[in-house]
């Protein structure tokens, strides 16, 4: 068997991305540049095979998914997994640890304007985010950060590739819509407002936009567009 084979196997079997050190424990005739060789080879055949799925970059590794034209095909069948949706306390939540991580729940709470343990909470048990450390403050507080699983569901190769925060609004209205409230967010009527510059707690019942050069505000038309990133991707 040839190195794109073996790589093609593995790519296939596996349910998460796997970085090109990892492919090569595979088969002692593997390094990581004969694989990124062989990656290379696969992204052209699948293309000019015109083939429905791709080798794709994401959360610092490769995955075989299927390309998001086929997704209205994909939605028909029950057996083909759904990713689970965010609530918009959740996505706000998400988003201002995303951009101000390494951050505590206090100042998650200060940015919000309204309790988020539960918030928190359930963002570690989708294992989107996760302890990084500890404060300096009083208490030493836990200290929270971004998973690779949040980079693979959102479809990031690295953090740089995060949206500008003033792109944010355009990127919530194109890709990411609000779900169903998860039954651990305190607050599942707030309209979802991001201080992600800090600043005074948000009033619950004001929809207006926060003042500050780094604000962004998620706008109400964002409620009923689908969360997925990227839109109709599933593993080959």
């Amino acid at each position: 068997m040839n190195a794109s084979q073996i790589v093609e196997a593995i790519l296939f079997a596996s349910d998460a991305p796997l970085k090109a050190e990892e492919i090569a424990r595979a088969d002692e005739g593997l390094d990581e540049d004969r694989v990124e060789e062989a990656l290379e080879t696969l992204r052209r055949h699948y293309d000019e095979a015109e083939r429905a799925f791709q080798v794709v970059e994401v959360a610092e590794g490769y995955q075989l998914l299927t390309r998001p034209d086929f997704a209205p095909y994909l939605e028909r069948f029950d057996t083909v997994p759904r990713p689970s949706r965010l609530s918009g306390p959740a996505l706000e939540t998400l988003a201002i640890v995303a951009y101000r991580q390494p951050i505590g729940r206090v100042e998650v709470e200060y940015i919000r304007g309204v309790s988020s343990s539960g918030v928190l909470r359930s963002l570690q048990d989708r294992a989107l985010i996760e302890v990084v450390g500890r404060g300096e403050g009083l208490g030493r507080p836990l200290l929270y950060g971004t998973t690779a699983r949040f980079l693979e569901h959102f479809g990031f190769s690295t953090l740089e590739e995060l949206p500008r925060p003033d792109e944010l609004p355009i990127v919530l209205r194109e890709r990411i819509p609000l779900g169903d409230d998860d039954p651990d967010d305190e607050d599942p009527g707030l309209q979802p407002q991001l201080d992600l510059g800090g600043g005074e707690p948000a009033d619950e019942g004001d929809g207006a936009e926060a003042d500050g050069a780094g604000d962004v505000a998620v706008q109400d038309e964002a409620a009923d567009l689908d969360e997925e990133v990227p839109a109709g991707e599933s593993r080959g």
